[in-house]
C-alpha cells in the first residue's frame, strides 16, 4: 500500500490530467500545494493568499484522494508543494519528475530529499550563491526547523575557519507541538502529552544528516531535540569553548563573523547580547518568517552559546517554502515580519 495516494509509475499515461499548455496562457503562475490540508499545507497557502502574482490551485476536500484529480492540477501547475510524508512525497517527486522540463517545478516540504542528490537546499541566506542556486533550481527540499537554525549559527563559523570542521558539535533545541506531527499535535491539544519532553535520544534524529552536510560539519553532530506545551516557537542553542576555537575568539568576535554572513539578509537578523544572564522568550517571532541570531558568552570561562529563534512554522517551515517558491517563480514574497510578541 502507498503511504498516501497511490500514483502511477513514471511514463504511465495521465489521461485525465489536462494539458499544460492552458496554464501556460495563464497570467500568474500557478502554485499546487499537495497536502494543503496538513499543518504546513495551510500555513502555506495562507501565505500565498498574500501575493497577487500568484494563483493557488485547490483540490475539493472530496476529491483529495481522487488520483487523477490530483495529477491533474499537478500537471497544470507551474509548481507543486508537497507537504507529505517522506514515502509518499518520494512517489509524488518521482511522478513530477517524469513529466521533465515541461513539467512543474517543485518544493518538497517533507524531509525526504534534503541530501537528495538533485535537489537543491532551500536556505538562501547559507551562503552568498543559495538564492541564485534556488531561482534556477527545478527541485527544491525545504528545510527543517532545526536545521535552519542549527546551520544559520555553524556555517558562517565554518566558512570563516573560526569552527573547526571536526568540532565535537552539539546542538540542543526546543520547539513547540505544531513541528511533530498530527499525533503529537493532537496529544497536546487533548492535554495528554507531558508539559515538556527530550526525545531522539537514540541519537538517529532525521535532522542530523542535512545539519551536518549543510553546516559542512566532518564529525556527525550530538543533536538533542526537546518539544514543550506550546504551538509553535522554537530556540536552537549550540554551546562552544571558545578557547578550543580557530584564533580563540571572543563573543563579540563570533557575532561579528555572524553580522558579516548575514548582512542584508531580510529575514535572518544577528542581535547584539549584551550582559551575563540574557533570557529568551521561544514564542517571541511567533507568526514571523524571521530568524534572529544572538552569541551569549562568559569570557572569565571561554565559553559560549550560540542561540538561534523562529517560528519552527514560519522560517522553519511555512515562511521558508514560500520564500524559495518566489524565487523559483520570480516573484516578490510576501512581507517577512508582523510585529514581534
Amino acid at each position: 500500500m502507498c503511504g498516501h495516494f497511490c500514483l502511477p509509475l513514471p511514463g504511465t499515461p495521465m489521461s485525465t490530467s489536462k494539458t499544460r499548455s492552458a496554464s501556460s496562457r495563464t497570467a500568474k503562475p500557478t502554485v499546487f500545494i499537495d497536502g494543503e490540508a496538513g499543518t504546513t499545507g495551510l500555513q502555506i497557502r495562507q501565505r500565498l493568499a498574500a501575493i497577487e502574482s500568484v494563483t493557488v490551485l485547490s483540490i475539493a476536500a472530496d476529491r483529495r484522494k481522487d488520483e487523477g484529480e490530483r495529477l491533474a492540477l499537478m500537471e497544470q501547475a507551474s509548481l507543486v508543494v508537497l507537504c507529505l510524508p517522506d514515502e509518499a512525497a518520494k512517489e509524488a517527486a518521482s511522478v513530477l519528475s517524469s513529466l521533465g522540463d515541461g513539467g512543474p517545478k517543485v518544493v518538497d516540504a517533507s524531509s525526504a530529499h534534503r541530501v537528495s542528490d538533485g535537489w537543491v537546499y532551500g536556505f538562501p541566506e547559507m551562503d552568498a550563491r543559495q538564492a541564485d542556486a534556488i531561482r534556477s533550481a527545478r527541485r527544491v527540499s525545504n528545510p527543517g526547523c532545526y536545521p535552519t537554525g542549527g546551520i544559520a549559527l555553524l556555517r558562517p563559523l565554518v566558512d570563516a575557519g573560526v569552527l573547526p570542521r571536526d568540532y565535537p558539535v552539539t546542538v540542543n533545541a526546543v520547539s513547540g507541538y505544531s513541528g511533530g506531527g498530527r499525533k503529537m499535535i493532537e496529544a497536546y491539544e487533548a492535554g495528554t502529552a507531558p508539559l515538556f519532553e527530550v526525545y531522539g535520544l537514540g541519537l538517529e534524529h532525521k535532522h542530523v544528516p542535512e545539519l551536518q552536510r549543510y553546516s559542512k560539519l566532518e564529525r556527525r553532530p550530538i543533536f538533542v531535540p526537546s518539544v514543550g506545551n506550546f504551538r509553535q516557537g522554537m530556540l536552537v542553542n549550540v554551546p562552544l569553548h571558545l578557547d578550543t576555537l580557530n584564533g580563540r575568539p571572543t563573543r563579540r568576535d563570533l557575532e561579528a563573523v555572524l553580522g558579516r554572513h548575514f548582512a542584508g539578509a531580510a529575514r535572518v537578523k544577528v542581535v547584539a547580547s549584551e550582559g551575563a544572564d540574557g533570557r529568551l522568550d521561544a514564542l517571541a517571532l511567533n507568526d514571523t518568517d524571521m530568524l534572529e541570531l544572538r552569541v551569549y558568552g562568559n569570557e572569565k570561562h571561554n565559553q559560549a552559546v550560540l542561540v538561534a529563534r523562529l517560528d519552527n512554522l514560519g522560517k522553519g517551515a511555512a515562511g521558508a517554502a514560500v520564500q524559495n517558491i518566489a524565487l523559483m517563480l520570480g516573484i516578490e514574497p510576501p512581507a517577512p515580519t508582523k510585529a514581534a510578541r
